[in-house]
């Protein structure tokens, strides 16, 4: 039986605050480069409407009316356009990461899985950063929503206004500050008090043993499962397809979640390594690795799948409402090089690398995988909302990298500090000799 307790070492603590501290030197040199007249510090973006007009009458159309809708804070560009940008894709991209580990949990209690015993503790030190995530969602959200959402501005809404917008005024029902700030707050809620409630019987589980609470534990993952499959396809609609309120795609909500769902399992799997290396989680060996590759390859291809299926759908389809959203990707000198760089990093790099049953076996190779697909689908989210928000002002530079490693170590920092609480491996655990035992 094991008693591994993971220790949050001073010169851990010391790391994760120097690139906090590169992060924040960064994240200010980006700004004062972009206010030196560099915002295109990175690469400038070509105009996605200019680029629209040479695709064809529809989608320039399409291109024209979205432009129109961006209106404001399209002509009105400000360098703090760019950080809230930033602030909300970081934000999406690591609420991401903690719903998934509750997820994960879930997953495996419904699943009556025995292998995942060894690392269930990563998933559940991930979920505490829900309650920050959740302050720093509403925060950003009420100090950006008219950088952010077009659809926040005053007078689109009201017939007598210059700039009424019918499209937006239908969804009008939905898209207003009380509806979407309460989904919002109760997602966040709900999502939260359900981790508590599974967090106390998982540990209460592995000071009692037997199965009472791991029969209830799977009851509680049943109710979460359900919950979040609803919640987690209506967050996307809200937090990120709202950025284009003329846009939608029936697959957004499933797409958003095959990102988070990925990223989650290439985080679990580096981290078990990491921890394996520093000599713990000593009950997980190449065969538990197996399963967490086979997880990150699998859902690597499921996303792919889920891109494929909403662009070849929008494609076939060709209404330009729809078409916009990839002319502006695909059009742009600038997004269209990143439009096929997270393609590759997200499909084609995960697919070859793990393919052989080896690779997926070898600490080394998984090693230098999951950070790529970590980075790749942080740059999905940044696709999905840099063009709408900032349309041809975006940009990759300091203030990007520095707001991306100012989120990441404290996110690391929640997670370890949560995973140093409790013992690293439920030894109790009603499956624990299978984890021991699992062999493929």
């Amino acid at each position: 039986m094991s008693d591994e307790k993971y220790i949050f070492s001073a010169g851990a603590k010391k790391n994760i605050f120097i690139v906090l501290a590169v992060g924040i030197v960064l994240a200010v040199l980006g700004v004062i480069m972009i206010n030196s007249g560099g915002h295109h510090d990175a690469h400038g973006a070509e105009h996605a409407v200019e680029a629209a007009a040479a695709h064809g009458e529809h989608a320039a159309h399409g291109a024209e009316h979205t432009a129109e809708a961006a209106g404001e804070h399209h002509a009105a560009y400000h360098w703090t356009h760019r950080l809230k940008a930033n602030l909300w894709i970081n934000n999406l991209f690591f609420t991401g990461l903690a719903i998934i580990g509750v997820f994960f949990i879930c997953i495996q209690y419904v699943a009556q899985a025995g292998w995942s015993v060894g690392v269930k503790r990563i998933p559940m030190a991930m979920a505490s950063f829900l309650p920050i995530a959740a302050v720093l969602m509403i925060v950003v959200w009420l100090f950006s929503n008219h950088e952010i959402f077009h659809w926040t501005h005053a007078g689109l809404m009201d017939p007598d206004s210059p700039e009424f917008d019918p499209i937006i005024k239908g969804k009008e029902g939905y898209l207003n500050f009380g509806f979407y700030m309460g989904r919002m707050v109760a997602f966040f809620a709900i999502w939260y008090l359900l981790f508590i409630q599974i967090r106390k019987n998982m540990l209460a589980e592995d000071l009692e043993g037997g199965t009472n609470r791991w029969k209830k534990l799977v009851g509680l993952s049943a109710a979460f499962i359900v919950f979040f499959g609803y919640s987690s396809s209506i967050a996307a609609w809200d937090w990120v397809m709202s950025i284009d309120p003329h846009w939608f795609s029936t697959m957004f909500g499933w797409y958003v979640f095959a990102s988070w769902w990925v990223t989650g399992l290439a985080f679990i799997t580096f981290v078990a390594i990491q921890l394996k290396d520093k000599g713990y989680l000593s009950v997980v060996n190449s065969n538990h690795l197996h399963d967490l590759g086979k997880f990150v390859w699998g859902f690597s291809i499921f996303w792919t799948y889920i891109w494929f299926s909403q662009f070849l759908l929008i494609y076939y389809a060709n209404i330009p409402e729809e078409t916009i959203y990839f002319v502006e990707r695909l059009k742009s000198d600038y997004y269209s090089k990143i439009f096929f760089i997270n393609l590759i990093i997200n499909f084609v790099l995960p697919f070859l690398l793990l393919m052989t049953r080896d690779s997926k076996r070898h600490a080394r190779i998984l090693k230098v995988v999951t950070p790529i697909v970590i980075f790749g689908h942080w740059l999905d989210f940044y696709l999905m909302v840099t063009p709408g928000v900032l349309k041809e002002n975006g940009g990759f530079g300091f203030l990007e990298i520095g707001l991306m490693l100012v989120y990441g170590a404290t996110f690391v920092y929640v997670m370890l500090h949560s995973l140093a609480k409790h013992p690293l491996v439920a030894k109790n655990h009603p499956m624990y000799n299978e984890a021991l035992h699992h062999h493929i």
